[in-house]
């Protein structure tokens, strides 16, 4: 079983479906020649040979199924934060000491001297490398290799570390992630990681297969993710400080576009679940997507029985896909008009159902699928794939049943999974959140630029689909110097800045409570409430708020606020 497990999860050949068991084994005899692989009394991962997966795999099993692709969020901030005014009180010097950060990533690179400490050795206690094929994979788990921290050791006194630990980053984003969170001071390249003191647990993800790739229709070139990957390495960072007995945070800079927008999701069930025990900290960035024009909010226009949706696509866009989420209990249904004049006739609305749509004077297909009442979020879902799109504007027109009109959503990919040129003309920057973003019990981030206290214009605002309060606090990320590959440092923008800024504040508040015992149980929800009443407002703005949630984030005010003397 560990074998031939190890084989498929690797293996382009098989497809990695998640299926909702519920204790029940009996629902995996639907799934010929499959590997199970149990997570929990709820879920299972199960692999099935490719060919498995037709078009019309959301109609026979759900659109939950399938694992959502995942992207990295984004290519003075500590005397913003009141990090600096809190050191200068003795008592109060945090630097993250005892405290593990974790990041799930694209790898980290571990020669850095930002991650060393003075005589050289890592201050990185364990890296999960998925994509490196061995028969070392860590603890509890059946694929990649873990290399421990004499290993580690062992490579940095050699002349060729990667000949001993081969893990690298090619991209740079998790490098950058782990120095801004909690990288060694480099003063003289202006350089401050928020808690120097830290030490670092790594997952680097492997790529997500080509079967998911295809179905979505990603793009070769972009760093894409799947769910299933995502989840194994978040046990893995929360198992492994149970095995040291040390807090963690877990910084997730990581984002998707699909799903309900409502935290109820596979993966950010299970995040938020595991973020309320005790001893864990989980940040999420909420994303980048506020100003990219791919979100669309509508209700239906009484006058005319139906709301009129208009999509341009982009010359020599090879294919994506949209999610529209009507809110229950009415029941939505689409017609379409092509950029040449074609009509699709009103597809009704009864039943799950799954079509294939082709035109006579576009070489485009589209698949279609309507699911009443999606799994997990109790919604009703249309799917549309797009293959070869013809460029022009698109015209859907969205019908309603029900006659409570509540409103229907539209999503399409995140940045890097589709062009910039396909958007919608009548855009809604608000509920543009990233899926994890919208879990109930982590610390969701925005960015702000903390030279003006502007908020960063592509930040992905609130709130979530239900109404639940995200983001919670704004903290720097425009402009935050951060280490690159290759050892130099550069300025880097976006909410996964803000992300990895919070996280570093984080380690701080749990070396506080949990290290040094003040309160020795902090979970993630607790830490969210001290950030939040921590968090510096504007006395002009109304909180909370779709841009802002509670605030900007300030650690001094934190602990100003336990005595009872919040500062604005």
């Amino acid at each position: 079983m560990v074998l031939e497990g190890r084989d498929r999860i690797i293996s382009e050949d098989y497809a990695d479906l998640i299926i909702e068991y519920n204790g029940d084994t009996s629902v995996f005899e639907q799934f010929p020649d499959s590997t199970v692989q149990i997570i929990n009394i709820q879920y299972a991962f199960v692999h099935v040979p490719v060919s498995f997966i037709r078009q019309d795999i959301v109609f026979r099993f759900g659109y939950s199924v399938l694992p959502r692709c995942f992207g990295i969020i984004s290519e003075s901030s500590l005397e913003s934060s009141g990090v600096f005014r809190l050191r200068n009180i003795p008592i109060f010097n945090l630097r993250g000491q005892g405290v593990l950060v974790g990041i799930i990533d694209t790898g980290v690179d571990y020669t850095n001297p930002v991650f060393q400490y003075a005589d050289r050795t890592t201050r990185i206690v364990s890296i999960w490398d998925q994509t490196i094929v061995s028969d070392n994979p860590p603890q509890n788990m059946v694929y990649g290799t873990e290399f421990t921290r004499d290993q580690i050791n062992e490579a940095l006194q050699s002349e060729d570390p990667l000949s001993i630990v081969p893990s690298t980053d090619e991209n740079g984003h998790g490098t950058m992630i782990a120095g801004i969170a909690g990288g060694n001071e480099v003063s003289e390249s202006g350089f401050f990681g928020v808690a120097p003191d830290v030490e670092f647990i790594v997952v680097k993800l492997k790529p997500a297969k080509q079967f998911l790739r295809n179905f979505f229709y990603i793009p070769a070139d972009a760093v894409c993710f799947q769910e299933t990957d995502i989840l194994q390495g978040f046990t893995y960072l929360y198992e492994t400080s149970l095995r040291y007995g040390r807090p963690i945070v877990i910084c997730l800079a990581l984002g998707s576009s699909q799903g309900a927008h409502d935290g109820l999701g596979t993966l950010s069930t299970y995040i938020s679940r595991e973020a309320s025990s005790p001893g864990i900290g989980v940040v999420v960035a909420a994303g980048n997507e506020g100003n990219a024009r791919r979100h669309y909010s509508g209700t239906i226009n009484s006058a005319t029985g139906y709301d009129t949706v208009e999509l341009n696509v982009a010359e020599n866009e090879p294919g994506f896909s949209m999610e529209l989420w009507g809110s229950s209990p009415d029941v939505y249904s689409i017609d379409i008009l092509t950029p040449s004049g074609e009509y699709i006739p009103r597809i009704a609305a009864g039943r799950d159902e799954h079509r294939v749509i082709t035109f006579i004077f576009e070489a485009t297909v589209i698949y279609i699928d309507y699911q009443m009442v999606e799994s997990q979020s109790g919604d009703q879902l249309i799917l549309v794939r797009f293959e070869d799109p013809s460029p022009g504007i698109w015209r859907f027109n969205v019908y309603e049943r029900g006659g409570l009109n509540l409103g229907f959503n539209i999503w399409l990919p995140m940045e890097g999974f589709i062009s910039d040129d396909t958007y919608f003309i009548r855009s809604d920057p608000f509920i543009t959140i990233l899926t994890l973003g919208n879990s109930i019990n982590p610390l969701v981030v925005t960015a702000y630029n903390d030279g003006d206290d502007s908020l960063y214009l592509n930040s992905s605002r609130g709130f979530t689909r239900i109404d639940r309060i995200k983001p919670e606090v704004a903290a720097p990320g425009v402009n935050v110097i951060g280490p690159t590959l290759g050892g130099g440092f550069a300025p880097y923008t976006g909410t996964s800045v803000a992300a990895a800024h919070t996280t570093g504040i984080a380690a701080l508040i749990y070396e506080w409570a949990i290290v040094r015992g003040n309160l020795p149980a902090m979970s993630t929800v607790e830490m969210k409430n001290l950030v939040i009443r921590g968090a510096r407002r504007n006395i002009n703005t109304v909180y909370p708020n779709r841009d802002w949630g509670y605030g900007i984030l300030d650690i001094f005010n934190v602990y100003d606020a336990l005595r009872g003397g919040l500062s604005i």
